[in-house]
């Protein structure tokens, strides 16, 4: 099996509803990204899939994250924007993003800061 990672990076705020603390207030991070697919076989040119390729698709869906209040935007409108919801998100665009791709989203791992993150991954 082949595994490839790419690293990404956005900015944005958020306020966590019907949170007991600091993070109820409205606050913003410097959030990283890891995506992470695999294959199983490479394609003739002996790729999973183009890192640049990969990329532009995955910050399709970062740029329209990046620099908001992800409270308002309409995924987050009954979903709280906690790192845990913002993973299956991302992870949920790129599944759409790659139908028909040699490589398979097999996990999003989001950081809110140097040493926390929550990562979204589908056993099916």
């Amino acid at each position: 099996m082949y595994e490839l990672k790419i690293n990404l990076d956005f900015s944005s705020a958020h306020n966590l509803r019907g949170y007991q603390g600091i993070c109820e207030s409205l606050h913003g991070h410097n959030w990283h990204v890891q995506i992470i697919v695999t294959s199983p076989k490479l394609s003739d040119m002996g790729l999973v899939i183009d890192f640049k390729e990969l990329k532009s698709i995955s910050n399709e869906i970062l740029d329209q994250l990046d620099h908001k209040y992800l409270n308002e935007l309409d995924y987050f409108k009954d979903v709280n924007p906690s790192s845990e919801n913002i993973a299956k998100y991302i992870f949920d665009e790129l599944m759409k993003r790659l139908e028909g791709h040699n490589a398979m989203l097999s996990k999003v791992v989001v950081y809110e800061s140097k040493g926390s993150s929550a990562a979204y991954y589908d056993e099916g």
